[in-house]
């Protein structure tokens, strides 16, 4: 642990962040496995999993958790199926 308050405020703040991140790719990549998972089980609610898979695309390229082409091509992916 660092002895500067700057420091140590800096590993609090990236843990956090690192935490939020996580949260959020787990969150993305479940929408998306949901979303598979009920197109190829025929489901009648796939519209509203894929756009909501979509939307989770979206914010996690937004925020620079995933790079944008790899979230072309996940929402390519779920389009085409």
């Amino acid at each position: 642990m660092p002895n500067i308050k700057s420091a140590i405020k800096r590993v609090k703040t990236t843990e956090s962040a690192h935490n939020q991140n996580i949260a959020q790719k787990s969150e993305m990549r479940t929408a998306v496995k949901r979303a598979m998972t009920a197109k190829e089980n025929n489901s009648e609610n796939v519209e509203t999993l894929v756009s909501n898979a979509v939307k989770h695309v979206d914010k996690a390229s937004k925020k620079n958790l995933i790079h944008g082409n790899k979230a072309a091509r996940m929402k390519s992916k779920l389009m085409a199926k």
